[in-house]
Parts: C-alpha cells; structure tokens; sequence
C-alpha cells in the first residue's frame, strides 16, 4: 500500500485536539487519521518539560506503529515543551504544531491590545517567546491562563456558569482595557468560542487556529507526496490513555462525529499498549 495512503496523527493531552482534527475533517475529509488523547495525564499545562516530552515521545511511537505519515501535535503546551525535542527524535517524520496565533492577531488589531489565553507552560516556554519577539511589536499583550477551563472542556462543560466564570475572569479585564482581539492558545478553548463572543459581546474577534494548522497539514502533504487522492471519506480511529465510554459520548458533541474509542496502556517504560 502506497504511504500516501496511510492516517495522519494526531494528539492531545485530551480532548483539545479535536478542534484541529474537526477542521482537517472538513478541509480533508479524504484523508484517514488516527486521534490519541492522552487523557490518563490531562492537563499538561502544570507539568515539567521533561514529563511532556516523554509522553510526546511515548505518543509518537505509537502513532508511527499505527503506520502515521504525518503527525499533527495537536496540543499547545505539547507543543512549547516538545516539538523541536520531536523533530530531533524523529528528524525523518514531518511534524505540525500549534503556535498561538499572535501574527494575525497583530496584523490585523484596530486598538493594538490583545488578549491571550494559554496554559501556563504555553505562557512559559520558548516558543510563545520566540513568537512574541517576532509578531508582538507594538501590540499589547494580555494574558490569562484560565485554571480549570481544560478540566471544565474535558467534561463536555461548554456553557454551565462554572465555565463562563473562569472565562469572565479572564475577559472581562481584558475587554476594559479595550481589547479588540482575542488569540486562543489552547486547542480545548475553540470550542467554547460562542461563548467567548457572548461574553466579548462584539467587541473582540476571536482567532481560531484550527484552520490554518489543517492547511498547514495539507501543504505538508504535498510537499511530501502524502497527499491521498480519493473519492471516499478517510476513517477515523480513536484511542484514549483515560476512559474510553467519556471520550465516545464527546465525539459527537466535539468533533460532529462520532466513533468507537479503544483505551490503551502506559507502562513503567512510558510504551504504550491497546488493552
């Protein structure tokens, strides 16, 4: 079988990337893929980097045994703590990470004041920094890193009150200081946009980076001639480090499909097994 034909992978500390994987569904719904939560770890925002990297390293094993030709680290924070310690692992596999959308976000304020809303280790790492330093001049960053928010999405808690307190806190300093942008730096945090706007009520836009990072898999593809060309919808595969009957009733909610989900193993070795 020609390795055009194989899945893309992808993976988050939990739930999160399946707001990238929604976009690629709808930008390449050809394509197959394969979806790791790591929800036995989630969240990653409070742990060290060696730990993120590890299990980054452990996800990319699997996901390469799974017979992946691209791997997507769907995950901010995986991606701040482990992207380039990945590329170096594994220099032959193409890789695509997140990066908080600071770039069009400056390109394009009206009041030059922005929000940002990131996990700490996002906030904490090198690549935020890096991205900072090369888009974020003359623009004023506010950040917020919402402790608890990924717990909350984790749920398939959207729009409880628990939900949009954390969200109000974080916001509603920002919008008086007259923000007109707001970048989200968490692959959880797309899908409680509609209430973010809610909250924002008109006065802020808000950057979804979904949709770019799904064009940026799809120019990878064809840089590498991955692409596969086929009439048929590609399938959907599901595994979960957590529980599997909580991540199969999300699917629908999260992705728009749904799927059976297959839970695996870490072991001492941080390999990880189908059980």
């Amino acid at each position: 079988m020609s390795s055009s034909n194989f899945p893309i992978g992808v993976f988050d500390s939990g739930v999160g990337g399946l707001s990238v994987l929604r976009a690629m569904r709808e930008q390449m719904p050809n394509e197959s893929v394969i979806y790791f939560g790591d929800q036995g770890h989630v969240p990653y925002g409070p742990r060290s980097m060696e730990q993120i990297q590890k299990f980054s390293e452990g996800i990319t094993r699997f996901l390469l045994e799974q017979s992946s030709k691209l791997i997507v680290v769907a995950c901010n924070t995986a991606s701040a703590a482990a992207l380039k310690y990945l590329r170096g692992r594994f220099p032959d596999v193409p890789f695509v990470g997140m990066e908080p959308a600071v770039k069009p976000a400056a390109e394009t304020t009206k009041t030059g004041r922005v929000g940002v809303l990131a996990t700490p280790a996002t906030f904490q790492g090198a690549l935020y920094a890096s991205v900072v330093e090369r888009f974020g001049a003359g623009v004023e960053l506010f950040q917020h890193t919402c402790p608890g928010l990924v717990g909350q999405i984790e749920n398939g808690d959207l729009e409880s009150n628990a939900t949009r307190a954390i969200l109000e806190d974080a916001l509603t300093p920002m919008l008086e200081k007259n923000i007109d942008t707001v970048v989200l730096g968490c692959t959880h945090y797309p899908f409680v946009i509609p209430l973010i706007q809610e909250i924002a009520g008109g006065q802020a836009r808000v950057i979804d980076p979904a949709p770019a990072v799904s064009r940026q898999v799809r120019r990878l593809l064809e840089v590498h001639g991955l692409v596969h060309e086929s009439g048929k919808i590609g399938s959907a595969d599901f595994f979960t480090s957590g529980d599997a009957a909580t991540m199969e009733m999300l699917l629908p909610k999260l992705l728009g499909e749904g799927g059976k989900v297959q839970t695996v193993h870490w072991d001492d070795d941080l390999k990880i097994t189908p059980r």
